[in-house]
């Protein structure tokens, strides 16, 4: 009677080697903190508009951030929640899915505001959504800012 041996291969999640990329423990945080920065901009910039120019802006720029944060929230649980494919592979899947969905949730935000808001600012709305979305942008030159010093201790 033949035995076959079965290889086993462990799950490895990417937290297992984490410490290769120290950041990779705070990933959730910094997706966390990032949307708690677009939720702060979204509520401070309807704010400023709705003393200004009134209900109609404030309301049209908090939507706008709105818009804006929910999507990102969606591909934000997508990237992070644990999946059945814990490899590459699985990663990429959930970011394509994350992404088309934060795509369709937008238009439909979009769509929504437009056909059931009366009165609507549509510059507010737009200028919230934009400041909203460069948080994002802002996230990534800073992080990318933080990645450019290569120095080392042994000299090279």
């Amino acid at each position: 009677m033949t035995k076959t041996l079965k290889r086993h291969q462990p799950r490895v999640s990417p937290m297992d080697v984490a410490f290769l990329v120290p950041e990779a423990y705070d990933i959730k945080s910094v997706m966390l903190k990032l949307l708690v920065a677009q939720v702060g901009v979204g509520v401070v910039l309807a704010a400023v508009l709705w003393r200004i120019y009134g209900d109609v802006a404030g309301y049209s720029a908090l939507l706008g951030s709105l818009v804006c944060v929910i999507p990102n929230a969606f591909l934000a649980l997508r990237l992070v929640v644990p999946r059945r494919d814990p490899g590459a592979e699985g990663l990429v899947r959930a970011a394509y899915i994350g992404e088309l969905g934060k795509l369709a949730l937008t238009v439909l935000f979009f769509g929504l505001v437009f056909t059931l808001v009366k009165p609507l600012s549509a510059a507010a709305l737009f200028a919230a959504f934009i400041a909203t979305q460069l948080v994002t942008l802002s996230g990534f030159l800073m992080r990318g800012g933080q990645l450019t010093d290569t120095s080392n201790s042994n000299g090279s």
